[in-house]
């Protein structure tokens, strides 16, 4: 099992049930609303820590009650919180509209997440020594996270970037330092200023693409309901989705990267067996509600593994 280290986002979402997004001008009512912790970088943290990963936590919160909850939260799923900061801003917030056919939007307000540099990341080198890897997302400055891939390089660790929220824009010293890139489909094209797809023939034309006008050659993209491609180490390939009763994808990308984070070989030996072990942990996320709340256990996982003889 892999020593994490993630450099990343915590966010309270506030979710709100919906028939269907309104148009322009019209007002709906909300089904129902709850308030859950989510935010990209503490959902991929608790992912790969219910699977028994070690985890240091890179980021910052408010000084308000939220971020008071949040690191109790994070410390009772055993994650170090040495480096979760106070700064003086608000603990940032995710306000999650889920349409009844259980697609999501969302719009976030960074809060304390926006006030990470790169100093405060330098503060927490003793854990990048330790590191086998290294995550981090865009939902905090572009500066943090550049200095944290630098230092995860320096100390041989293993960087993975999921480039949320979409853009088409990365700053070329964080790629050069990124091993292994996993947007979902629509980032992963806009990257490339190019249009979404889950076809296959057109995701396996796009690699070299990615290595053209990103120098990157290793990529995972999440398709949704469609599964996964993978162009890791030499080897292409897809995997299906397993069959479950989906009513909620908030937090499914970042389970799905929290826990290759937590199994995946640092030299790309054992990629197939990680991914179908992600896409598991995907699914178990997408039948239940909420963010972190809906993230499974490694028991959880190994049950739906031994029920499911085949990805279809």
């Amino acid at each position: 099992m892999n020593k994490i280290l993630v450099i990343g986002s915590l966010n309270v979402d506030v979710l709100q049930q919906i028939e269907r997004l309104p148009k322009e001008g019209e007002t709906l009512a909300i089904h129902n609303k709850s308030t859950n912790f989510g935010g990209k970088g503490a959902n991929q943290a608790v992912a790969a820590a219910r699977q028994g990963a070690d985890l240091t936590f890179v980021g910052a919160v408010g000084a308000d009650s939220e971020g008071k909850s949040y690191r109790e939260l994070l410390e009772q799923e055993g994650i170090n919180t040495s480096h979760l900061l106070e700064k003086d801003q608000p603990t940032g917030t995710a306000f999650i509209m889920l349409e009844d056919n259980g697609h999501n939007t969302i719009l976030v307000h960074g809060g304390a997440n926006m006030a990470l540099t790169a100093k405060d990341v330098e503060d927490a080198d003793e854990y990048f020594r330790d590191a086998d890897v290294v995550i981090a997302q865009l939902e905090v400055p572009g500066a943090a996270i550049k200095r944290g891939f630098e230092l995860a390089k320096i100390y041989g660790a293993l960087t993975i970037l999921n480039p949320a929220p979409v853009t088409e824009n990365i700053d070329p010293s964080i790629l050069a330092n990124t091993d292994l890139l996993v947007p979902n489909e629509t980032e992963g094209a806009a990257l490339i200023g190019l249009k979404p797809t889950t076809n296959q023939k057109e995701l396996e034309r796009r690699v070299s693409l990615y290595q053209a006008k990103l120098s990157l050659t290793n990529i995972i993209i999440t398709l949704g309901e469609d599964g996964c491609f993978y162009s890791v180490n030499g080897k292409v390939g897809r995997l299906n989705n397993a069959i479950v009763n989906a009513i909620d994808t908030t937090g499914a990308g970042d389970t799905f990267i929290g826990t290759i984070a937590a199994h995946l070989d640092p030299k790309f030996e054992n990629v197939r067996e990680t991914l179908e072990r992600a896409t598991l942990a995907a699914g178990l996320v997408v039948s239940r509600q909420g963010a972190i709340p809906a993230i499974p256990t490694a028991e959880e996982i190994d049950e739906l593994a031994l029920e499911t003889e085949s990805f279809v």
